[in-house]
């Protein structure tokens, strides 16, 4: 009996350990989707062009008066795979964009942030 306790708790925290990448590059594109929308509002808002791009230290915005959003992703070992500029707006319609993040932690997940243009960015779980 105490074993079967014990496995079972095992089990547990094994697989709660398990999905620690997951949530951490799931909160990432979250809040990349979050901070995506806010920037694509100031530049509706102020009638200038905003610009996403991501580099080697994180991400930045262009068009947005400096230190109004944050330039750094959560965890370190995140980065962007294949195109990393996204532009957003001032136009209330934009093109579809997407943008993948990857975790050096763990390569074999990713998340997209996308959007068709007309919906807000949101994020979409990859095979």
């Amino acid at each position: 009996m105490v074993i079967s306790i014990i496995a079972l708790a095992t089990a547990g925290v094994g697989l709660a350990l398990r999905d620690s990448g997951a949530t951490q590059l799931q909160r990432e594109g979250e809040r990349l989707a979050a901070l995506l929308e806010s920037a694509r509002a100031q530049s509706r808002a102020s009638g200038a062009a905003v610009r996403w791009r991501a580099d080697a230290q994180g991400f930045r915005f262009e068009g947005v008066p400096p230190d109004t959003l944050p330039n750094r992703w959560l965890d370190s070992a995140t980065g962007v795979q294949g195109p990393a500029e996204l532009w957003l707006g001032p136009e209330p319609l934009i093109g579809p964009q997407q943008v993948v993040i990857v975790s050096g932690a763990h390569p074999d997940r990713a998340v997209r942030v996308a959007t068709d243009g007309l919906r807000p960015f949101a994020v979409q779980a990859l095979p």
